[in-house]
């Protein structure tokens, strides 16, 4: 099969070869999913920069941790009804050494998730990353129904899921975008306010839209740039939801936090615990089997064409980076 693959890290251009490897075998309990579609998240562009630091985990990394296609081969224990079954996969290149830049990937049965047969492998392949980031975000610790909810970054791969499950949750879904072209993104997802961070100032929109009461929960793209914005925008007993972040250390205000009891929450969506995984799986099932979401994909690459997707990543591209494996 053909895969892509690095060695070191580094520049895209620098580390990441295509070439010929060997198709593997499923192991008990596994499944072998041959590809259609793979993933490009920030995330495997960060770990492939070198955001792990040091020494590789494994002498050679095939990236990427989304993806779908079609199982092919099933190891012991799995039912061979699964053969021929369209899926998506979460979690192939984390704590292993191969992901889904390739034409084959082989992985745990239970990371190999029915896939509705009217929605793309492109979307599919979008899914274990932005999508169940997005559930959990919306959904954790008690949910977002009946509330006012600032979702920040839009129109990148998490927000727009983020607005869409917000509003099927039943809360009133405030957005902020960069520009008009994003603001229409977010405005078809469903957000009811557009709030555009460049020209106004976050907070006092936010308040301004509350009528001075301000949200009950920030799902936060960048913990590091947004903080002030989102500690003004938010009620007493509001919550920060926060995914990500532009910087890895970041200071906290203590007064502004403490005088609103406010409430920050962190997680990374490669280790949501099994009962939370199981609960985002079944939520987005759910989504798609009613053909609820709308998936904003961005600019496509061949396999071949690797470096230019994992550039594509950390230019900005909107909306969700794939790479195709299947003509």
């Amino acid at each position: 099969m053909q895969a892509a693959f690095y060695e070191k890290t580094g520049a895209a251009r620098s580390v990441l070869t295509v070439a010929a490897m060997p198709v593997q075998i499923p192991a008990a309990g596994e499944v072998r999913v041959k590809l259609a579609t793979s993933g490009v998240n920030p995330s495997d562009v960060k770990m492939r920069g070198g955001l792990r630091g040091g020494d590789l985990p494994w002498p050679r990394i095939v990236p990427h941790s989304d993806g779908a296609g079609v199982i092919d081969a099933v190891g012991d224990g799995v039912p061979a009804g699964r053969i021929g079954e369209r899926v998506w996969v979460w979690n192939a290149c984390w704590g292993r050494p191969y992901g889904t830049a390739a034409e084959y990937v082989c992985l745990p049965s239970n990371q190999a998730v029915p896939l509705p047969a009217d929605v793309s492998f492109a979307a599919g392949a979008c899914f274990g990353i932005p999508a169940l980031t997005a559930w959990h975000a919306v959904h954790m610790d008690g949910g977002c129904a009946g509330k006012e909810v600032l979702v920040t970054g839009a129109a990148g791969a998490v927000g727009h899921y983020a607005v869409q499950f917000a509003k099927a949750a039943g809360a009133h879904v405030i957005a902020t975008v960069s520009t008009d072209d994003k603001a229409a993104i977010a405005g078809a997802a469903g957000a009811d306010e557009i709030v555009f961070y460049r020209r106004e100032d976050v907070a006092d929109r936010v308040l301004a839209l509350t009528d001075g009461a301000g949200v009950a929960r920030v799902i936060e793209v960048d913990l590091a740039a947004n903080l002030p914005a989102a500690l003004g925008a938010l009620r007493a007993d509001g919550d920060i939801v926060a995914y990500g972040s532009g910087a890895l250390d970041i200071q906290v205000p203590f007064l502004p936090s403490v005088l609103k009891n406010i409430c920050y929450r962190f997680f990374i969506v490669y280790h949501l615990a099994p009962a939370d995984r199981a609960r985002a799986v079944a939520g987005l099932t759910r989504a798609l089997e009613a053909g609820l979401l709308r998936h904003h994909l961005g600019p496509a690459f061949p396999l071949h064409d690797i470096v230019a997707a994992h550039e594509a990543v950390e230019a900005g591209a909107i909306g969700n980076v794939v790479v195709t494996l299947q003509d």
